[in-house]
């Protein structure tokens, strides 16, 4: 007889003790996880791509991004990723009581941290659950490899179409007018 898993929900997350910002808990269908504060680099390169596109956003007025929001897809599906960006119609429909996203941003960036197993959740869990929830964009940063990959939405999914390097440019079809060097992101 096999035992039942363990599902956790976001009324547990709601029930843990404030632990004063040293760890980020976030549940990815009823799985736990939970990661320490992350390095001052990670937090730069998140830093930066966030002042160019709020600075983007301002002169477009199109939307806003913030960082480290609540996406509470559902009761078993609640993260914290490093920034997002929602265009203005998302973000009047979007959000619930508490001020978490409870539909996708149209944007998603994750600042990869130093492990394995961070590394696979970036890049394989939350890319499924990103992408089963509608993300039209997701970029995972390589803050010490120094990269920059782009993962679109196509033929309902999302797919890797680039990976910058220092040197290139980032741009977006779903941000028009937007642009950003990979260079000064990781300066």
């Amino acid at each position: 007889m096999v035992a039942h898993a363990l599902y956790w929900t976001t009324a547990d997350l709601d029930a843990m003790p404030d632990d004063g910002g040293w760890l980020r808990h976030e549940i990815i269908e009823g799985e736990l996880f939970v990661t320490r504060a992350p390095h001052i680099r990670h937090q730069g390169a998140a830093s930066k791509i966030q002042v160019r596109l709020e600075t983007w956003s301002e002169e477009t007025q199109l939307g806003s991004s913030f960082q480290a929001p609540g996406l509470v897809f559902t009761t078993t599906d609640a993260v914290i990723p490093d920034l997002v960006w929602a265009s203005q119609a998302r973000l009047d429909r979007g959000i619930d009581d508490a001020g978490h996203f409870k539909i996708a941003p149209e944007l998603v960036v994750e600042i990869l941290s130093s492990g394995a197993q961070n590394e696979q959740r970036d890049r394989s869990i939350k890319l499924k659950l990103y992408s089963r929830h509608g993300v039209q964009e997701y970029w995972i940063v390589d803050w010490q490899l120094q990269t920059l990959e782009i993962y679109r939405r196509t033929d309902a999914q999302l797919q890797l179409v680039a990976t910058l390097f220092r040197g290139d440019t980032l741009t977006s079809p779903l941000l028009p007018g937007f642009k950003a060097e990979i260079d000064r992101i990781f300066s």
